[in-house]
Parts: structure tokens; C-alpha cells; sequence
């Protein structure tokens, strides 16, 4: 989708997300991200769309003109607050082919299924089977998929049947906010799964770590692995900046294991890399290294995760192999998007 084309260049977008008569709506996908998973959706005229996460009503008001005025969209958010907006700003623009609905997406929306194409703009746990089973034969998923139980590791994942079984079409980088059983206000939050330990003083921290079945029921271990981090004993910068983050968030999960470790420290910066419940060393996306000492054993252990990296070319999200593995779990019966080493040349 460029801007050039016609049925993009038919969608206000400022009209959706700094509406005069709404305001602004703050923390709101990237428009970039949402043409191009349109894009990947290959919406036809007349297929039935299942929007999960209305926002501002501007992805809808695309889908809708992809589907035509024979196709439908249906869209579904926690909020009712949004779905409230959205549906006004759609009704003043005319659209008459877009109903907005108040509904949890972990569940679909069986009243309208099936659907030729389904669109995520949040992330769940897992591909829920829910999904799947309100998906025309010959229909089509774009979500964004965790890869490893840790915030802002994901993938933007295209999904086809073959059987009646999801299987994986292609992958992107990536990135959408976790989705949540309630509403939740228009700010930053704190992530709503797999932080193990945060504090709010002097400012929000947070961290997440591979080895969480491993630290102690008061998360002593996520403690002082991120007091660490925030006091780190040792600093340095990296060679070779800037860095590709996507690349090297999927490389890292590969790299990293059960000791890879997410965290967003004081000053808002994110990193990555080796933490146990004495040792700590992280990346941060401008490049610089964190560690609690020049000799920390997580330090070696992220600096050979780097040099792996570079070694591989930095790969693109295409270089990864992926599976959607089944996962029965009490909390969100689906599939658990997994990713491996490329095992052909990139």
C-alpha cells in the first residue's frame, strides 16, 4: 500500500487519529505497520473481515475499503470507550459495511464467523484455537505472536489452514501491545504478562527473565538482577552501532535460552541479554553494555551471544525457521509460535 493508492488515499487517517472533535488519540500504532499487515491480510472484495483491537477506527476504515461495499468488517476491542469512538467516526464518514462490538479477542467473535481474513492489532499469548476455528477454509490470520514468554519479543506473523492446522505463511518484525483482559487507559503501562520483578522509584523499571520457573516465589532472583542493571558496575559501548534491534531481538532468543533477559530501565531505554539471580548484562538498544562487573560471567555470556549474531549477517525475520506448536493451556487453548536457526544459506 503507497500512497498513490487510491483506496488508501480514501481514508483520512487524521480524521481517525487526531479527530477535532476527539482529540488526539495517544499511543496508537504506527500507520506504517498497519498498511503493511493490510497488505500481508490481502483483503478481496466481498470477504468477511474480523478486526481484533478497533483503536482509532482508522485500520478498520482500510480493511473496509479493501473488502469493498460487499465485503464487511466486524471489529471488536476491550474498550468500549474505543469501539464507541470508532463507530461514530465511521458513521460520520458513511461507512456502512463496519459494525464495532465490545468483546474480549482471546475469544473471537463466533455471532459473525466465519471470516475470510482475521487482523490482530495487539499480541496474545499464543495464536488462540478460537481464532482458528472462526476461519473460512481458504481464509487468512496477520497477528503478532510472541516467541519467547517476554515482552516485545514478537513476530508479525501471516497464518493459512492447510487441513483445517494453522500453519506459518511468512513473518515479520514487529511489534504490537500485548492485549488485556480489561480496558486500560490511554498511557504507557507496565506490561501485562511476564514481568517478574518492577518498582515504581525513582522511576519505572522492569524486568523479565527466561529463568523465572528457576527464581524464588518473592522473585528474589528478578530483583536483584534488575537492581543490578540500575547500578550497573560496569559500562561499555558497543562496536558496532547502531544496532538492527529487530534482528536482534529474534537472533537473541536462539542465542539466549533460558538466560535470556528483557528489562526497561529507569531512563526508558530497553535491553537485552544475560541475567542469574547473582550476575546481570544487558544491551541497550543505543548500544551501550551494562553489566555488574567488567568480569560478570553474564557479560561473556552476551558478548559470545553478539558475536553469534553478527556471524549469522544480522538476519532478516525471513532467515528464521518457524512452527506453530500446539498448547492446550488452561488460560488460552492455541499454538505457540516457535522459531529455530535457519538451517539453509541466507
Amino acid at each position: 500500500m503507497t500512497a498513490a493508492d487510491p483506496l488508501h488515499a480514501s481514508v483520512p487517517e487524521q480524521f481517525y487519529v487526531h479527530n477535532p472533535d476527539r482529540g488526539e488519540t495517544l499511543h496508537r500504532s504506527a500507520a506504517e505497520a498497519i498498511h503493511r499487515d493490510v497488505i500481508a491480510l490481502n483483503v478481496s472484495e466481498g470477504d468477511h473481515v474480523l478486526e481484533i483491537g478497533t483503536g482509532t477506527g482508522y485500520s478498520g476504515a482500510l480493511l473496509a475499503a479493501r473488502a469493498g461495499a460487499t465485503g464487511r468488517v466486524t471489529s471488536i476491542d476491550i474498550s468500549d470507550h474505543l469501539v464507541d469512538w470508532a463507530d461514530r467516526l465511521h458513521r460520520q464518514r458513511g461507512i456502512t459495511t463496519i459494525t464495532c462490538h465490545t468483546a474480549d479477542g482471546m475469544n473471537g467473535y463466533p455471532p459473525r464467523a466465519p471470516y475470510q481474513r482475521i487482523a490482530a492489532w495487539c499480541t496474545p499469548p499464543r495464536l488462540p484455537r478460537a481464532w482458528v476455528n472462526q476461519l473460512a477454509p481458504d481464509g487468512r490470520i496477520v497477528a503478532c505472536l510472541p516467541i519467547a514468554a517476554q515482552p516485545s519479543t514478537t513476530l508479525v506473523t501471516t497464518i493459512t489452514l492447510t487441513a483445517g492446522q494453522p500453519h506459518v505463511e511468512t513473518v515479520t518484525f514487529g511489534g504490537y501491545a500485548q492485549s488485556t483482559a480489561t480496558a486500560v487507559d490511554d498511557a504507557l503501562t507496565l506490561p501485562g504478562r511476564w514481568v517478574d520483578h518492577h518498582t515504581d522509584q525513582p522511576k519505572p523499571a522492569w524486568i523479565s527473565i527466561g529463568w523465572r520457573g528457576h527464581d524464588n516465589p518473592q522473585h528474589t532472583g528478578a530483583r536483584t538482577a534488575l537492581n543490578l542493571l540500575r547500578n550497573p558496575g560496569h559500562t561499555e559501548t558497543y562496536h558496532r552501532t547502531p544496532l538492527n534491534w529487530p534482528s536482534w531481538t529474534t537472533y537473541s532468543v536462539i542465542a539466549g535460552g533460558p538466560h535470556r533477559s528483557t528489562a526497561a530501565l529507569d531512563d526508558g531505554k530497553r535491553g537485552i541479554g544475560h541475567t542469574t539471580a547473582t550476575t546481570a548484562a544487558v544491551i541497550l538498544t543505543d548500544g551501550t553494555i551494562l553489566a555488574d562487573t567488567a568480569a560478570s560471567p553474564s557479560l561473556t555470556a552476551l558478548r559470545t551471544w553478539l558475536h553469534q549474531w553478527e556471524q549469522a549477517g544480522r538476519p532478516s525475520a525471513a532467515w528464521f525457521d518457524t512452527s506453530l506448536v500446539t498448547n492446550e493451556g488452561n488460560d488460552l487453548p492455541g499454538w505457540d509460535l516457535r522459531i529455530t536457526a535457519s538451517l539453509s544459506p541466507s
